[in-house]
């Protein structure tokens, strides 16, 4: 599958070496604008399925397609230069059997040029990564909240805490030792999240987890302050985008009522016409 990766980019073998190094920054990506402004700071660019909510108006990501990542994989590949592009393999794309996984797999890579997929899942899912790992697709693997099985786990809520805790940590031991090169923790206790981190030889992404884990993730829309449909406690705002928006369109619309905008330095004129 190397023809399919951006030249330039960081490998899955280069993330998965940075483990007990310095924190990895990662972040969603559905655009070209965004890659660019996000692949100057970023190790790793997450081309999510959570696009379906933030930029779809979906009310979870179990309605996301295949074509609808290819197409936001696509656009955010022309603006990676140096990250990692990872992409998110959707709901029903994988579960199936590996082969299946694999058919899609390969798919997404060769039509995007993503460097590794990411899918959810733990013990269950390690004979899927292994199959996966050993035809040439690395993969980032996800435990804890797996948002596309919110119907079997009763919602967004946080997992292994108690005696659920051994279940999150047998999750992670398996998909490392099946071959995921990185694995996002999401939403679990954050005493779970650093044994994990200590126990497990690939780095562990963090989201809703602890800052001892070997980096972190946000969806861009909800750091940026521009998805605010709901809000995780995890979430930092690291802006106010929909806010600031909102005022400049309602700015503008006011400008054009009054005939204020276009102003005379917005506008052409015939420089033939006389004076």
């Amino acid at each position: 599958m190397s023809q399919s990766v951006l030249k330039n980019a960081r490998s899955a073998a280069d993330i998965r070496a940075k483990k007990a190094a310095a924190p990895l920054v990662c972040l969603t990506a559905y655009t070209t604008p965004i890659a660019k402004l996000a692949d100057a700071h970023c190790d790793l660019l997450l081309v999510g399925d959570s696009v379906g909510m933030v930029l779809h108006g979906l009310a979870s990501t179990l309605e996301v397609t295949m074509e609808m990542m290819i197409l936001h994989g696509r656009a955010v590949a022309r603006g990676v230069d140096q990250a990692l592009m990872v992409i998110d393999m959707p709901f029903g794309s994988y579960e199936e059997s590996p082969r299946q996984a694999f058919r899609n797999a390969a798919r997404l890579m060769a039509e995007t040029k993503a460097g590794a997929v990411k899918l959810e899942g733990g013990t269950h899912m390690a004979e899927t990564i292994r199959f996966l790992v050993e035809r040439g697709i690395p993969v980032m693997a996800h435990i804890g909240l797996t948002p596309q099985a919110i119907n079997t786990i009763g919602g967004y809520k946080v997992q292994g805490r108690g005696m659920d805790a051994e279940r999150i940590r047998d999750d992670a031991r398996a998909v490392a030792d099946a071959g995921a090169f990185s694995v996002v923790l999401e939403k679990v206790p954050a005493a779970l999240a650093d044994a994990i981190t200590s126990e497990i030889a690939i780095p562990t992404i963090g989201i809703g987890a602890s800052a001892g884990c070997d980096g972190q993730i946000l969806v861009i829309d909800d750091m940026l302050g521009l998805f605010d449909a709901f809000k995780p406690k995890f979430v930092k705002r690291y802006a106010h985008l929909s806010a600031d928006a909102a005022e400049a369109i309602r700015l503008y619309a006011e400008e054009v009522r009054a005939r204020t905008f276009p102003g005379q330095e917005h506008i052409f004129v015939d420089e033939g016409a006389s004076q």
